[in-house]
Formats: C-alpha cells, sequence, structure tokens
C-alpha cells in the first residue's frame, strides 16, 4: 500500500486541472460576489455564483490595471481565465485574465462610474463653473498636432480674433499615455499663467478612440484649473467626463474656436455703431450749449449791462438807508433807556436824602450807627450831611416808645 502525501494528492490533482485543455482557456458568466481589494498589491479576491454554485476566482495586479471599470458586490459579469488548484490550502478557484460587465460594454460602465462619482463630489457643480473672457489675449489648446481639429481651430481663431496669441500644446488624444499628456498639459499651462482660456479636445471617433477624455485624473486637473477650460470632444452627440467638469462644453472643437474668441466683424460692427452714437450724443449736446450760449448772450444784462448795475446800486442805496434809519432808532431807544435808569438811579441816591435835612451817623471808628443802641452818652459821633460833617457828643439816648 503506497501512502501519499497532502502535497502529492493536491500537486496531482493541479497537474490533472491544468493539463486538461478544456479548463487553461475558459469565459464563465456570474456575479460577484465577496468582493476584496488588496489596495497594497492590487490583486482582486472575490467570488463567482449563480443560482446554483460559487467559484472562487482571483485576477492578479497585472490583470487587474487594465480594467477599464470598478468591479463590485452583486455586478454580473464575464470573465477569461484558466481553472487551477492554490497547493497550500488545496482550493480550486478561477484565475482570471480578462473581464467584462455583463450586459453593459466595460467603457460604458466605467464611464457611468465616473460620472456618479465625481458628480457626487460636485465636480460638475455649476457654482465651480468660471466665466470665459470675453476678449482674450492669448488662447491656449491642447489636442494632437496632426488631427483635423487643431487645423480647425487655428482657421477660426485666426479669421475670428487674430489679436489673440496662440499657445499650442501637442498631446496624444487617445491610446494608453494619452490621458497623462493631457492632464500634464492642463497643469503645465497652469503652472505657467500662459493663456486667458484653454481649449482641449480633439475629433469624432469611436468609444475607444474618446475615453482618454474620461480619465479621472485629467477631470481633477480640469476642476483645479485656474484658467477657464472649454471642452471640445468628438461631435455634438459625444459626451466624456471631460465635458462635464470643464467650465463650458462646445459640440465640436470649431465650436469651441468660435465659443473662445469673438467675432472681429462683429465687434467692429459694434464700434462703429458706438462711435456713431457717441458722435450723435456730442453733437446733441454741442446743439444745447449753442442754444444756451445764444440764450444767454441776447440777455439784457450782457446787452446791456449798466442798466443792471444802475438798478443794484438804487437796490443798495436803498439798503443802507435802511440800515442807517434802523441804527438810529436803535440809539435813540438806547439813549432813552439810559436817561431811565440814570433818574431811577438819581432818585436812589444817599445824597438826595441828605439834601432833605437828613443825615448819615458812624462812630468814632468810622462804622455807621443804625440804632440807639450802637452808641452810649458821651461817645463821639460824626455827622454827614449833604454839604459837610459835624463832629457831635452823645449826651444821652432815648429808645423811641419807652
Amino acid at each position: 500500500m503506497r501512502v501519499l502525501t497532502v502535497s502529492q494528492i493536491n500537486f496531482f490533482l493541479k497537474s490533472l486541472i491544468e493539463g486538461d485543455g478544456r479548463l487553461t482557456d475558459v469565459y464563465v458568466a456570474g456575479e460577484i460576489s465577496n468582493f476584496t481589494d488588496h489596495y497594497r498589491s492590487g490583486h482582486l479576491y472575490f467570488s463567482l455564483k449563480d443560482e446554483k454554485s460559487v467559484l472562487k476566482a482571483v485576477m492578479f495586479a497585472s490583470a487587474a490595471r487594465r480594467l477599464r471599470f470598478r468591479p463590485g458586490d452583486g455586478m454580473r459579469v464575464i470573465v477569461r481565465g484558466r481553472v487551477s488548484v492554490y497547493e497550500p490550502s488545496g482550493q480550486y478557484q478561477f484565475y482570471v485574465e480578462e473581464m467584462q460587465p455583463d450586459g453593459l460594454g466595460a467603457l460604458s460602465l466605467a464611464f457611468e462610474q465616473m460620472k456618479a462619482k465625481l458628480s457626487k463630489e460636485g465636480l460638475f457643480s455649476e457654482e465651480f463653473k468660471k466665466p470665459i473672457p470675453r476678449f482674450p489675449a492669448r488662447i491656449g489648446i491642447i489636442t494632437s498636432p496632426t488631427g483635423a481639429a487643431v487645423r480647425d481651430m487655428l482657421n477660426i481663431l485666426g479669421r475670428r480674433w487674430p489679436a489673440a496669441e496662440l499657445i499650442f500644446c501637442p498631446v496624444l488624444v487617445q491610446g494608453e499615455g494619452a490621458p497623462a499628456q493631457l492632464t500634464a498639459a492642463v497643469e503645465e499651462m497652469n503652472r505657467r499663467r500662459c493663456a486667458d482660456v484653454i481649449l482641449i479636445g480633439r475629433g469624432g471617433g469611436s468609444a475607444e478612440d474618446l475615453a482618454a477624455f474620461n480619465d479621472e485624473a485629467l477631470a481633477r486637473a480640469i476642476f483645479a484649473s485656474e484658467i477657464p477650460v472649454i471642452s471640445a470632444v468628438g461631435h455634438e452627440t459625444d459626451f466624456t467626463i471631460c465635458d462635464f467638469v470643464a467650465d463650458l462644453r462646445a459640440p465640436t472643437p470649431s465650436a469651441a474656436a468660435e465659443l473662445a474668441a469673438p467675432d472681429r466683424a462683429e465687434v467692429a460692427a459694434q464700434l462703429e455703431m458706438l462711435v456713431r452714437r457717441m458722435k450723435s450724443a456730442v453733437e446733441s449736446g454741442l446743439d444745447d450749449r449753442r442754444q444756451m450760449l445764444d440764450a444767454v448772450s441776447s440777455s439784457a444784462v450782457l446787452r446791456d449791462p449798466e442798466s443792471l448795475l444802475g438798478v443794484r446800486r438804487m437796490q443798495l442805496d436803498s439798503a443802507v438807508q435802511s440800515l442807517r434809519a434802523a441804527q438810529e432808532r436803535l440809539w435813540m431807544r438806547q439813549r432813552e433807556q439810559l436817561a431811565s435808569l440814570s433818574a431811577r438811579l438819581d432818585g436812589m441816591s444817599p445824597l438826595k436824602v441828605m439834601a432833605r435835612g437828613y443825615a448819615a451817623l458812624s462812630d468814632a471808628a468810622g462804622k455807621p450807627v443804625h440804632s440807639v443802641q450802637d452808641v452810649q452818652p458821651g461817645d463821639g459821633v460824626h455827622a454827614r450831611l449833604s454839604d459837610g460833617t459835624l463832629a457831635l457828643t452823645v449826651t444821652g439816648t432815648a429808645v423811641q416808645g419807652k
């Protein structure tokens, strides 16, 4: 009896499965479940299931990097790969080389996923759209140097607004390196501040041809651009992520050139109209001033200024006479008031009282004597009369009524 090891059994089963050509290149349809994305390694681990069974699956980073969409639980997919056994655990599993959505193309699904993600973050919001300058001095163009789009844009810009300086940045617009070149061109134009507006786009093509303009890094570069961006990708019916995040979407590259620059013929016509309106306004204003000047020059003041001066002199003389009369009346009232106050003051004078026979007494110290009690018999007092002073000696006192 031969005894085998576990490793030998697993290796034998692996050899049987990998030796069966029917299991080396197989397409499998199923629904993704238990999806795990190992961000560090880049490997994807998940299960494929249908109504009855489950199949373990793995997609290594080298294959996962080629995916154009983001897998997730519940998504129905069609995968291509091989069946093998993972010897350490003895578990057979499906090694996925390619994956595509079941029913919806990978590019369409990737587009919808990216659109939903960036829209949720607000990159498409109107509040962040920058206005396009009306008269740009420098116009940046990011597109392929060989396509018809660049020729159309250059011709239209040269015809409509030749005053603008055109800053052309040639890039790939499709293929593996296109998204990185488009993103770098937008960032470089912003770093150098070499344009007032940027046109980015290409001519029409298939969904695969336009896929570079659905790149997430490019979308974020356009959103972060301080220079307004006009997107012009494909035909009028084509829409890309670049169109949604740009400040303005043009249906075609030719339309983008028309939106980026004014038409010099229209500007010239507007300037001519403004000049005519300005001339008309100036002439009308001059006519008004001439009429005013004629009215002033024909007035009586300018024809006979002496007559106006004579009237003013009469008015001045009258005003002077009125002032003098008012001054005289004021002085007369003041003299009358002064005389009245003087008479009242004179009537209250002590000298007038003394003239009628009264005297003012004071003791030897000069202090006024108001009462008999202020002196004693034998005290000397002075009596002031209207015409002099008497020296008196008190011989006696008597209180009135006693």
